[in-house]
């Protein structure tokens, strides 16, 4: 099929030309959430040393009028509380065209299959990015054209605009604004300060131990349950990995599909901004609980967001007003939402943010809004650029470089300004060292990374989205196991992305499991991934008391 020929309409794949990805819906409503769905510190490599993160503020106010479980409609009354807590603040639709928006999402999401990932073009328009380019809008698009030399897509629609994307070096893959075919920063290649993968044992390499295992561990529903969680054609697996005290447990990948591949990750992203973050208070930038220094909300003495913390921010409850599909209120009729304008404005998208006023005071309503992460990583590009630090190179250098992590692309605005709340490709086996690193409370191979506490401050409850009775969501934006709704002991938590994406920590079984896969196979992927978890902790015995 060709890029040109694809577009026709497809009745059977109606129910998967939606915007938000079904997890996020359920999230929303309260309902079960699926599994798969400034100064200077200590220097870095400083060993313990760094000050304990608390899991609340000291001064921290409870959250008023909780949403009570047994609300005779806990949507309604969810709804309610919001209105009575909402300031009077005005909301600023956002700019341009939606079709224009869709499609720069489309040239980026082209791009970065074509050109990171090594997809073929066909596959990739129709399978992969459904989020910031909905698969009901590419149709639109009347031209495609895939150019291998200046490794760039450009897409031409009926009114004669063209939004293309082309491959910057370790940022991967940008959209250009209308009219323009160039970034407004210098994009550079970093390359890993790591021994040769191929030579080096895992987790810092590729090399896998070939100790035998415990006898306690039933190594045939291990493979029973990675086959299980790799699914069917239809589940559209591309990377399953499942590691057991650090060490890879088994995995499988789809064909063309390899331990360096990097993939679609989406809103995973946003659990590595929160480390990032955390690199940066264990090095002393940062404290979690100081009000969060935005320059745009220092200029006036009574700007009330100077109340929003960095703590708050990252448990999705900075207040900040935007609108995201994922509101349990959204009307589609005012217009295209903030929450995905982020990854297409092709603009300044840190600036967008910190210009959003407040809808309500920070640690009292939870929303999940790309608007917290975005703000989290402008306040990562302050404290790094602040002390005169590479900002592009700080994630590599700071975090990828201390647990083996060679093959991400981190992706920018046309500014160079990190778009972490989904623009990033990883290889499964790096989501499973971050996943690592949580596991092992934020040290690694005996330095510490992450502050002491950090895992406890992310894995606990929101107060604010407790209050709204949803326990789905923690801090350094991770989702928590909090009403029971995945498969797993309520301990779990994990990194989650559109389309089915997933890094799952499960500390009763010591196991990481990470799924990764082409987008439009999100249901029966996660279906897929809900039996390999009910296996995966019946082969592996829990951790003893």
């Amino acid at each position: 099929m060709s890029l040109n020929s694809l577009f026709a309409p497809r009745k059977e794949a109606a129910l998967l030309l939606v915007l938000v990805p079904a997890f996020l819906i359920a999230a929303a409503c309260g309902d079960r959430l699926p599994a798969s769905s400034g100064g200077d510190g200590p220097a870095v490599g400083s060993g313990l040393e760094g000050a304990r993160v608390a899991v609340h503020a000291p001064d921290a106010v409870p959250p008023p009028s909780p949403v009570l479980a047994d609300a005779p409609d806990p949507r309604v009354a969810m709804l309610e509380r919001a209105a009575s807590l909402e300031l009077e603040t005005p909301y600023e639709p956002v700019p341009g065209e939606a079709l224009h928006h869709h499609t720069a999402g489309f040239a980026n999401i082209l791009c970065s299959a074509v050109f990171l990932t090594g997809l073929d073009p066909d596959d990739a328009a129709e399978n992969v990015g459904g989020f910031s380019s909905p698969f009901q809008h590419r149709d639109a698009v009347v031209d495609i054209v895939v150019d291998r030399e200046l490794r760039e897509v450009r897409l031409t629609l009926p009114d004669g605009v063209v939004r293309s994307a082309r491959h910057y070096g370790s940022q991967g893959c940008v959209a250009h604004a209308i009219g323009e075919d160039t970034v407004h920063f210098d994009s550079s290649v970093v390359e890993p300060n790591l021994p040769a993968a191929a030579t080096t044992p895992w987790p810092m390499g590729d090399l896998v131990s070939e100790e035998p295992w415990p006898t306690d561990i039933d190594l045939a529903m291990v493979e029973e349950a990675l086959e299980a969680g790799f699914g069917s054609s239809e589940a559209m697996t591309l990377a399953l990995v499942v590691t057991h005290r650090g060490r890879i447990l088994g995995e499988r990948y789809a064909d063309g599909i390899g331990v360096h591949t990097p993939l679609e990750s989406w809103s995973m992203n946003k659990s590595m901004t929160g480390m990032l973050m955390g690199v940066l208070i264990q090095e002393g930038v940062y404290d979690l609980w100081q009000p969060a220094p935005i320059p745009e909300w220092q200029a006036d003495e009574g700007d009330s967001r100077q109340e929003i913390r960095i703590g708050d921010i990252m448990r999705m409850s900075s207040g900040i007003r935007i609108r995201a599909p994922q509101d349990p209120d959204y009307d589609p009729s005012i217009g295209y939402p903030d929450h995905v304008y982020f990854y297409t404005a092709t603009a300044d998208s840190f600036r967008w943010a910190a210009t959003r006023p407040q809808q309500w005071h920070p640690n009292t309503v939870g929303r999940y809004r790309n608007s917290d992460p975005i703000l989290t990583n402008y306040l990562v590009r302050l404290g790094v650029e602040g002390r005169g630090d590479d900002y592009h190179a700080f994630p590599q250098r700071h975090l990828f470089d201390r647990i083996g992590v060679r093959d991400a692309y981190l992706q920018t605005d046309v500014h160079g300004n990190f778009l972490l709340q989904g623009y990033g490709f990883l290889a499964a086996r790096d989501w499973a060292r971050l996943g690592n690193l949580y596991l092992q409370d934020g040290i690694w191979n005996g330095e510490r990374i992450l502050p002491e506490g950090w895992a406890e401050y992310a894995t606990t409850l929101a107060p604010a989205w407790v209050a709204d009775g949803r326990r789905v969501y923690g801090g350094a934006f991770l989702w928590v196991n909090g009403n029971g709704g995945w498969p797993l002991p309520e301990t779990a938590y994990g990194f989650r992305g559109a389309g089915g994406q997933s890094t799952t920590v499960i500390p009763s079984h010591e196991l990481v499991v990470v799924r990764l896969g082409k987008y439009r196979g999100a249901g029966a992927g996660g279906r897929a991934l809900d039996q390999a978890f009910e296996m995966l902790v019946e082969a592996v015995p829990p951790v003893g008391p």
